[in-house]
């Protein structure tokens, strides 16, 4: 499965969150599309609207599990898609920003 890693993203990249409400929530990355692992099939139209044309998917979950499993739905409909190593929990140890839908300082549930 194609992977990248969180330092090798840059700021402009395509990101797409697929934790939960209650994840989204507490923190997220700024910008991102948040469209939970539990509503992605009926809500795969959101994706297809908002990502970029011939551009990639960085698919992004809590620690990276989830997300290998929608990247892997994503390659099998043609996306370029490709799954954060690490996910949020590495985001964070990285000292990548974390917000609120308000713009606060966010963190990882």
């Amino acid at each position: 499965m194609p992977t990248v890693a969180v330092a090798d993203l840059k700021d402009g990249d395509f990101l797409l969150d697929v934790r939960e409400d209650d994840e989204w929530k507490a923190g997220h990355a700024e910008g991102a599309l948040h469209i939970p692992i539990s509503e992605f099939v009926a809500r795969y139209g959101e994706l297809t609207e908002a990502a970029p044309q011939d551009g990639r998917v960085h698919v992004i979950c809590r620690s990276g599990g989830r997300s290998a499993q929608v990247t892997m739905y994503l390659a099998q409909q043609g996306v370029d898609a490709v799954n954060v190593d690490g996910g949020m929990q590495v985001w964070e140890a990285a000292g990548r920003p974390v917000v609120t839908d308000d713009g606060q300082q966010g963190f990882v549930l």
